[in-house]
């Protein structure tokens, strides 16, 4: 910046200043102990701010499920920080814009100030940065300084702005004459302000060469060449410009890109209503967010199918984990629960049983001689047995009772909230079909079997300490009816009728 522009900018009467509310607020931004109803105070004296505030708080860049009715409640949604750096936005953008001597100026300036505000805050928060309000006033002001040129070089700098076809053209012309761009105009003029730094950082780094040093400022810097796509006569061209740099400052795909631009063009509408500034949407703009729409909606189609195919896939895979899973807690060759599953079904029941105080019975099954019909018959026979029993055993109960295969040809039955005389009865029942029902036919000739049995339960005629405990009970009592003679069903309690079926 040259001596003679500085002095200008630190002498010079016309020096624009903020107004006396926008001196408030910035005292408040700088007051760790501001709250609401400081600022509420302050807002409230301008009726045209205050409006704007409760328009914003209702618009779609601030959804409701209710309606603002008035200032408190339009603050108090927005929060402090950002009722403060909207208000600071608004009230300076209102300063700035009262000299009427270059109003076209001016609202050519203002028209990208505002594309530049939308597009900095959906930047933004398309990469992660939860500073919506400050990229909003950053992408507002980071123009200021030319503005500030306007005043303080009535006679030279219009014709210059009026003359430059791009803002890569007024740079080039700035630096050639004024020795400073006008985004160095800019931060001085807020520094002098005494504005949030974060504000004359941002407007320092908005243009070439100034490299951004953050993620904030990169997102400012961008959002002019944004704004450009809806300014440039050019359109494609502005486009794929701004396109090229989003990829090269964020990391940001074309997909990401487009929809950015698409929330702009969708606020757009709003937030020049409540600037006082149409920004129309020129032709090629609109078809080329319509074309964009419907390659996001055939994206979006492709990867629906995409997922319904994943979903499919994985429905196959977890189908086939079940199945797995269910396979590592069956015998291989009954069918019925393994012995290590039996083990953590019991337990589980034996804990319920014991919290509810609600009985568990369990019926210890050994099949009488079945040494002898591997002995005679081979044990393809043998296992034909197995099968044939643990498939008729299994049938003849509820659906609520566990049947699993222990060993050889020992098998366990857990009688949930049954009592040991209705489990002893259930056995004696399921013997009596046994006996009757050949399990097999082995050369022409039915093969009948017989069981023993053992029945104990826990919590009616006594209460175990574990459930090894009740099982060893069932178990002895299995022992008890095979050395009474086999074929018969014992309870632990005591039986009156412990006789054979």
């Amino acid at each position: 910046m040259s001596p003679e522009l500085t002095a200008a900018l630190s002498l010079c009467r016309n020096l624009p200043s903020p107004p006396a509310i926008a001196v408030r607020l910035i005292e408040l931004a700088q007051d760790p102990e501001t709250d609401i109803a400081s600022a509420a105070d302050t807002i409230a004296l301008d009726m045209g701010l205050s409006a704007r505030m409760m328009r914003i708080a209702n618009s779609p860049l601030y959804a409701s499920r209710r309606r603002i009715e008035n200032l408190g409640q339009a603050l108090t949604m927005l929060g402090l920080n950002a009722t403060l750096q909207l208000a600071l936005g608004f009230s300076l953008s209102r300063a700035l814009r009262e000299d009427q001597r270059h109003a076209q100026l001016l609202d050519a300036v203002w028209r990208r100030s505002i594309l530049s505000a939308l597009a900095a805050r959906y930047l933004g928060l398309s990469c992660g940065v939860r500073r919506a309000e400050e990229l909003m006033l950053a992408g507002l002001l980071q123009e200021i300084g030319i503005l500030a040129l306007l005043q303080v070089q009535p006679d030279s700098y219009p014709g210059l702005l009026a003359s430059a076809s791009s803002n890569d053209e007024l740079l080039a012309r700035e630096r050639s004459i004024l020795e400073c761009s006008h985004a160095d105009v800019g931060a001085h003029l807020c520094e002098q302000w005494g504005l949030p730094r974060y504000l004359v950082e941002a407007i320092t780094h908005s243009e070439p060469p100034a490299e951004p040093a953050n993620l904030f400022e990169r997102c400012v810097a961008l959002s002019g060449h944004v704004a450009d796509i809806w300014l440039a006569d050019d359109v494609d061209t502005a486009r794929n410009h701004a396109l090229r740099l989003a990829h090269e400052a964020l990391d940001m795909d074309s997909t990401t890109f487009e929809q950015v631009l698409q929330q702009v063009s969708q606020m757009l509408p709003e937030i020049s209503a409540l600037f006082d500034i149409p920004v129309p949407s020129p032709a090629r703009v609109t078809y080329l967010l319509d074309h964009a729409s419907e390659l996001m909606a055939l994206r979006s189609l492709r990867e629906l199918q995409d997922a319904a195919a994943s979903q499919q896939r994985a429905d196959h895979y977890e189908q086939q984990a079940r199945r797995l899973a269910e396979q590592a807690h069956l015998d291989a060759l009954t069918g019925v629960l393994n012995r290590r599953q039996l083990e953590v079904v019991l337990e589980r029941e034996f804990s319920r049983a014991s919290r509810a105080d609600h009985p568990l019975s369990v019926a210890f099954i050994d099949l009488d001689d079945f040494k002898k019909i591997n002995d005679q018959h081979g044990h393809l026979v043998g296992d034909q047995v197995l099968q044939a029993f643990a498939s008729r055993l299994q049938s003849q109960l509820r659906g609520s009772d566990t049947v699993a295969r222990f060993g050889g040809e020992e098998f366990v039955v857990l009688f949930p909230g049954t009592s040991e005389q209705t489990a002893v009865e259930v056995i004696r029942r399921v013997l009596s079909i046994i006996t009757q029902t050949p399990m097999v036919t082995v050369a022409d000739a039915p093969l009948h079997i017989t069981f023993s049995a053992g029945v104990a339960t826990h919590g009616v005629y006594e209460r175990f300490t574990d459930m090894r405990d009740l099982l060893k009970a069932a178990d002895d009592v299995l022992y008890r009816s095979k050395n009474l003679g086999r074929n018969r069903v014992i309870a632990r309690a005591p039986d009156p009728q412990p006789t054979a079926c």
